[in-house]
């Protein structure tokens, strides 16, 4: 049975995991569409900022906890409170984390499954002589036929708790070990082939001339929110994944390289997309049906398009995947660690419960579409299932978890546990970190949760 206090069999083997754990659909289809729909280059900028002065300080934090308290992240953040006298209430942080990611994959795996949908409808040339009526009502066909859906969200989730129940060494390590450097190389294969084909030169000016006309709040929070969920902070997985790293690796390093190369997937993944968008006439503001509706049309229009295509949604689910794995693996783990449980026992329990959430879901897009559990309430109300639990975890729940992460560990980590965990960096940096989790990741992290309660 793999416990909490395994490690990772390598430093490369945790850094193609953290990678894999931020890298998924919120780099290859959120971001693109986010971009396009926030004014292209003036987003993309104040969304490398975010990454550069909030999301690298609180990933740091998030693995200086989880490495010091080697365990779940409610048992690490427990475990940290005891280390520096704080108060064990310290732990409902952990467990927001964890129930974050656990929410997060319920109705992940269903967009999973349209990607598994995609790529089978790629493979088998559905998405042959695809124009725009087509397209949409391609995709309005699959949101509505829900025994469809659940079929898919069925094997995308069963993937996902297959390798997660073999445990550290023979499943995610197995996993990531492949399947990240494939996405690496089938991502800059059809970047080859998107710049060659597509309008790279439109490609290249939406994503970085800066119009500061276009820099609004709106952007401003848009681009924190996006930060976050791309890199991965404030969801348990980043904790978890640090309660396995050996005590030799660098925690700055380490954020780093996973921050540097998370966004350089996302920038990828705009570049991949936003030539072929505007080599077809098409609106890079097209929203979340970007990849599922536009990308088609322009697939089915270029040379091998088909078999293009079918690449496409095989990197995206490669994407989908890896993230999947790391984001219930948290409560697999708290699971896991009590008394008399076992490992594959956790997982399945774990995922059955995911997959039976996710359930409302597909429902979300059909028959329960006009249910609105919360009513005309204001924030929750008029949201179908799907809606709710997508706002409820990335506007509430993260934001939160994040700025309770930053005061816990700006305010009551002591210097001595800090130098001991973070000792590449010198009494300077370590100051100005502490300061920034006290004071500027708080305030940014509360202006995003107020803004969303408006």
């Amino acid at each position: 049975m793999t416990t909490p206090y395994a490690a990772w069999s390598s430093r490369l083997t945790f850094i193609l995991a953290a990678i894999g754990a931020a890298v998924g659909l919120g780099n290859i289809w959120k971001f693109p569409y986010m971009a396009g729909t926030h004014g292209g280059g003036a987003f993309v900028a104040v969304y490398l900022g975010c990454v550069v002065l909030i999301a690298i300080p609180i990933l740091i934090a998030e693995l200086l906890l989880g490495r010091a308290g080697r365990g779940a992240p409610p048992t690490a953040m427990a475990n940290v409170a005891g280390m520096v006298g704080a108060r064990p209430a310290w732990a409902l942080v952990g467990w927001l984390g964890a129930a974050a990611g656990f929410l997060i994959v319920t109705f992940y795996s269903v967009i999973g499954g349209w990607v598994l949908a995609y790529l089978q409808k790629a493979a088998t040339g559905q998405l042959a002589d695809m124009d725009a009526t087509r397209a949409a009502q391609l995709f309005a066909d699959l949101l509505a036929a829900p025994g469809e859906l659940l079929a898919w969200h069925t094997v995308f989730m069963g993937a996902t708790v297959l390798i997660v129940a073999r445990g550290l060494e023979h499943g995610i390590e197995a996993a990531v070990k492949w399947l990240m450097p494939a996405l690496f190389v089938m991502l800059l294969v059809m970047l080859g082939y998107s710049l060659s084909v597509g309008d790279a030169a439109a490609g290249l000016d939406f994503m970085f001339a800066i119009d500061a006309a276009r820099i609004d709040g709106e952007v401003v929070l848009m681009a924190i929110g996006q930060a976050f969920f791309s890199i991965g902070v404030a969801m348990g997985l980043m904790m978890m994944y640090a309660a396995y790293l050996p005590a030799e690796v660098s925690i700055p390093r380490a954020a780093v390289g996973i921050a540097t190369v998370d966004t350089l997937v996302a920038i990828l993944a705009g570049l991949v997309i936003f030539p072929l968008v505007f080599a077809n006439g098409l609106d890079p503001a097209e929203g979340p049906g970007l990849i599922f509706v536009t990308l088609p049309i322009a697939f089915a229009s270029m040379p091998f398009g088909a078999a293009f295509a079918a690449l496409f949604f095989v990197l995206l689910l490669f994407a989908a995947l890896s993230s999947a794995i790391a984001l219930i693996e948290p409560m697999v783990a708290r699971v896991a660690e009590r008394p008399g449980a076992r490992r594959a026992g956790a997982a399945w329990l774990t995922g059955a419960a995911a997959w039976l959430i996710g359930i409302a879901s597909v429902l979300s897009f059909n028959h329960w579409s006009d249910l609105h559990l919360f009513g005309d309430l204001p924030l929750l109300g008029g949201k179908a299932p799907f809606d709710l639990l997508d706002y409820a975890t990335a506007n509430l729940m993260m934001p939160l978890g994040g700025m309770l992460i930053a005061l816990f560990a700006g305010w009551q980590v002591t210097e001595r546990l800090a130098r001991d965990q973070l000792p590449t960096l010198g009494l300077a940096t370590r100051t100005l970190w502490r300061w920034s989790m006290r004071i500027v990741v708080p305030a940014a992290l509360a202006l995003v949760f107020v803004a969303n309660l408006l």
